[in-house]
């Protein structure tokens, strides 16, 4: 892989994947965001509704490109997400991609913390919290989490659920009539693409990364034969496309190869309520 083999595999010295981003890592151009966020998420979420909120994506790993990156947030609640909060989550969104000129969008997930702490969401959204997510506000959750290994339980459940995305993602692209349109899906369709061909073949590697490039190449290794497609995936996710041949390729060729592979190596991921 050369120049893109990673100095280690992100993992401590125990073999559990370490937590990927923190606060020191903001870059400074995206440190105002921050704090936008924090102040706007207090406001609207009281400590009645918020029991913590963080960061992830590429602004706490501090790979964060000006005008370029989005910011992504998720928000635990102390009980499960109403209407109102989905409400206020928008608002939140709208106020922060329209003050902060540093990011192209801001998008946020909302969850009962409870749900995040389940059994059910031990090996998903329990990791995604653990390992990918840096605490902004509130009690860390990650305390109540286990470490995590890049094991085919991990792969299973992070992504093997691939092959649910296709039908909404055919469907978004048959509807689709504009270039922002276009853009929005190639970006989404892309980032799940490349991550899950990384978690693929992540328990062979035996590491991780959230890095979009380094992921293409790791995947390579072990599927060279769409190395070329996985390398367009992960340029797309950076950069998002309204060419149609790109979104053929994704959604119609490498996404439903991916998503067959993956069922086959890892089996499907547990079916949610």
């Amino acid at each position: 892989m050369g120049d893109t083999e990673p100095r280690d595999r992100g993992l401590a010295e125990d073999g559990t994947i370490r937590r990927e981003g923190s606060l020191s890592r903001v870059p400074a151009a995206f440190a105002p965001v921050v704090e936008a966020a924090r102040s706007r998420i207090t406001d609207a979420f009281g400590p009645s509704r918020l029991h913590s909120a963080y960061l992830y994506g590429s602004i706490p790993r501090g790979t964060a490109i000006p005008g370029v990156s989005d910011l992504d947030l998720l928000l635990a609640l102390r009980d499960e997400p109403t209407e109102a909060d989905r409400t206020a989550a928008r608002s939140v969104e709208a106020a922060l991609d329209a003050s902060c000129d540093p990011i192209d969008g801001a998008g946020i997930l909302l969850f009962g913390a409870d749900t995040l702490l389940s059994r059910l969401e031990r090996n998903d959204m329990g990791f995604f919290v653990a390992c990918l997510c840096t605490p902004l506000l509130g009690d860390d959750l990650a305390t109540q989490l286990p470490r995590y290994r890049p094991t085919p339980l991990l792969a299973r459940e992070t992504n093997g659920d691939l092959h649910l995305s296709l039908p909404r993602w055919r469907s978004r692209a048959a509807g689709a009539t504009t270039d922002a349109e276009r853009r929005n899906l190639s970006r989404g369709a892309a980032r799940r693409v490349v991550r899950s061909g990384f978690t693929l073949v992540m328990p062979r590697w035996g590491g991780w990364t959230s890095d979009l490039d380094e992921s293409a190449e790791i995947f390579g290794r072990y599927y060279p034969e769409r190395l070329d497609q996985m390398r367009i995936a992960a340029a797309t996710a950076r950069t998002p496309s309204t060419d149609p041949a790109v979104l053929t390729l994704l959604i119609d060729d490498l996404a439903p190869w991916l998503a067959a592979e993956y069922v086959a190596v890892h089996g499907e991921k547990a079916p949610r309520p």
